[in-house]
């Protein structure tokens, strides 16, 4: 069997799009790089965990997982926002248990230890006796956590760069959508038999898939117009908007001046539309499935607009369930001997390119920095 670094050596990231291929089948299929994914992609990027909303006050709390970590984030007494492994420091058990919520005090279920919104420890029953424990040095352990526009996101790395550099100009180019204004609505789920770059790159592909797949979307967009624009670690997918009814319920819930698309490395998607916007978080279950996340936002989700929003949402859901079909077909023919890796096209699919190299430069380190090590 090829080794990690065998199988890594197959893709080209030096490459200019005229001359580059996908990563290969191997990227996709091999468990191994799935771990190694865990290890050096999603520990050491900022990773979307939830709505600031749902931190707004102190005590409120979300839980999430990264990279197989469970974490809490929490807003503490004095409104700092904090991320924190959790796990408790006696014997290993999950202290926050709800989803979502708020408390005075994080509290282990297992054997009643206490700790703050800070992460402090604040008590433990019965240990008394007990010696050479430095309750200060027993706190939860720190991850990062930060904001921006309407979102929450965490990060491992306790010395990575900031979610502003990391996100580099995307800020900027978001920042005049209006997308503080947008409230949410909704969330979708869906399970998918396919390894988490294939809806990466189906998101990619520079809408090459939209004329033959997505036959509503493609009737209000105008395809001829449609841009592809880089940088930093985003792709910027955007097209003029067309006047269509094809199909009534996509014209009627997709409107504006244009669709704007935008694709955070590593598996974060940011879809605007006049009024509109969703947000699709694919996150890695093992080496042939992954869950996307889908929340829905609105200019005005009152009781009045609910038909219309649900109606628009249900839009969405027709679009991912024609993108869910072709997704797990395309990881079936990944294990195919008759596949190794594909060309890309120059005018679509540069932003699949981006991803493809920032994917291996991130894998590529990890390994250095493993043998480094060893």
């Amino acid at each position: 069997m090829a080794s990690v670094k065998d199988i890594l050596a197959i893709y080209n990231d030096q490459a200019p799009l005229a001359e580059a291929s996908t990563i290969p089948a191997p990227w996709y299929v091999d468990p191994r790089i799935a771990e190694l994914e865990a290890k050096t992609v999603f520990s050491n990027t900022w990773q979307l965990v939830g709505r600031v909303e749902q931190v707004e006050k102190p005590g409120q709390f979300i839980t999430t997982t990264i990279a197989g970590e469970p974490i809490v984030v929490v807003r503490g007494n004095e409104h700092i926002l904090r991320a924190m492994y959790n796990v408790c420091r006696h014997h290993a058990a999950a202290v926050v248990t709800e989803p979502c919520g708020q408390a005075s005090i994080l509290h282990c279920p297992y054997h009643g230890w206490n700790y703050g919104l800070d992460g402090s420890l604040k008590g433990m029953p019965e240990f008394d006796g007990v010696q050479d424990f430095e309750r200060q040095e027993n706190g939860l352990l720190p991850a990062r956590a930060e904001a921006w526009e309407k979102f929450v996101f965490v990060n491992l790395d306790l010395k990575a760069a900031s979610l502003r550099d990391f996100l580099g100009g995307l800020v900027k180019r978001v920042a005049g959508l209006g997308v503080s204004k947008l409230h949410y609505f909704d969330t979708r789920v869906y399970d998918i038999a396919c390894n988490w770059k294939v809806f990466v790159d189906n998101y990619l592909d520079g809408g090459y898939h939209v004329p033959h797949l997505h036959k509503g979307l493609n009737s209000v967009l105008d395809y001829k117009e449609y841009t592809i624009e880089n940088e930093d670690r985003y792709c910027l997918q955007s097209s003029p908007m067309a006047s269509s009814d094809e199909d009534k319920a996509t014209g009627a819930t997709r409107k504006g001046d244009r669709a704007w698309y935008f694709w955070q490395y590593p598996n974060l998607m940011i879809n605007c539309y006049e009024g509109y916007m969703d947000t699709n978080l694919v996150l890695p279950v093992d080496v042939d499935h992954c869950r996307v996340i889908f929340d829905f936002y609105f200019a005005d989700v009152s009781e009045t607009a609910r038909e219309y929003n649900q109606q628009s949402v249900a839009v969405g859901a027709r679009i991912q369930e024609e993108d869910l079909g072709i997704c797990e077909a395309v990881q079936r023919g990944l294990k195919s001997r008759a596949y190794g890796a594909g060309r890309l096209s120059v005018r679509r699919e540069a932003g699949e390119h981006l991803f493809h190299r920032l994917l291996a430069a991130d894998l590529k380190a990890g390994v250095a920095a493993a043998a480094a090590a060893d």
